[in-house]
């Protein structure tokens, strides 16, 4: 395989980042994991963490150098991932249970396959248009499907972030799934949290990445989506990834696996920011607690 990858995510103006995000690559297969906590006190982080560490980790174990099931795989782990959130909310006996979006994708034989619960997004971009999108599990997305307000107007929609999908909470999650899509060469793949997505809108996102180098145009579109977030401007994540055909002179970011061993794997993931947390008042016994219980309701599903 060989592909250009850049991840980031940033707070915004929030007081923590509930945002996590991804990406884990054998010789012959690639992953990326997008998750948007929802939950006060750590708890949004925990949901987020729990799910991208879980798929994580389960593709490490299973990628042996490709999945053999991909549309499986994904629906196996979100599935675990929404029952690993449960289980650390009744062992915490939390009255209300945190919540993540949560959008994750494979690649492997140049083919994608996705997987999504909520309004975090994927796009899939070919030249200068937008080729494939999820849609949106949110109750402005089923006004706009019914004619009754506009795309534009659902950009300042006051309930744009409720979402009636997720992991975790009472209620088992609907995952939407793509089709196989076979990948051309300089296909972007852009996987993002609402913070990133909702300021930028789809149709200057798509003009930003098209025909751009993913690490060197992605950092400047989270500053102007940061900037359209004004004083109140959420977390904003995002994954690009740029696909490209053959093995060729490696550029800024470009990741070749060829010469990888079958078994190998390399993970880029965001963790607990343990310094901000100690400023939101958590203290370092909170927050290792936090880790050590998000081990173990991923390790009750890990087999």
């Amino acid at each position: 395989m060989r592909f250009t990858v850049y991840q980031e995510s940033r707070i915004g103006k929030r007081k923590s980042n509930q945002d996590r995000v991804a990406y884990c690559y054998s010789r012959d297969a690639l992953l990326m994991v997008v998750a948007d906590g929802m939950g006060g006190h750590l708890h949004g982080e925990v949901a987020a963490q729990i799910a991208v560490q879980y798929i994580t980790e389960a593709f490490q174990r299973e990628a042996t150098p490709t999945l053999r099931d991909p549309f499986g795989f994904l629906a196996a782990g979100l599935n675990n991932a929404h029952n690993a959130v449960l289980d650390y909310t009744l062992e915490r006996d939390l009255p209300d249970a945190p919540r993540t979006t949560c959008v994750a994708c494979v690649i492997q034989n140049s083919i994608a396959y996705w997987a999504h619960a909520g309004d975090s997004r994927l796009y899939l971009i070919r030249g200068d248009r937008p080729h494939s999108q999820t849609h949106d599990h949110s109750r402005v997305q089923l006004m706009v499907d019914d004619g009754l307000i506009t795309e534009e107007e659902a950009m300042n929609h006051p309930g744009r972030n409720r979402v009636y999908s997720c992991l975790g909470g009472t209620i088992p999650p609907q995952i939407d799934f793509s089709a196989k899509t076979a990948l051309h060469t300089g296909d972007i793949i852009v996987m993002a949290t609402d913070g990133f997505w909702g300021p930028l809108g789809t149709e200057a996102l798509v003009r930003g990445f098209a025909g751009r180098h993913v690490v060197e145009i992605t950092p400047r579109l989270m500053d102007d989506a940061e900037v359209l977030g004004g004083r109140t401007a959420d977390n904003l994540s995002v994954i690009a990834v740029t696909w490209e055909d053959g093995y060729g002179d490696i550029t800024t970011g470009s990741v070749q696996t060829q010469t990888m061993p079958i078994t190998a794997h390399t993970t880029q993931m965001e963790g607990f920011d343990k310094a901000r947390l100690r400023e939101s008042d958590l203290t370092d016994d909170d927050i290792e607690k936090a880790i050590e219980e998000i081990r173990s309701a991923i390790h009750k599903y890990s087999k």
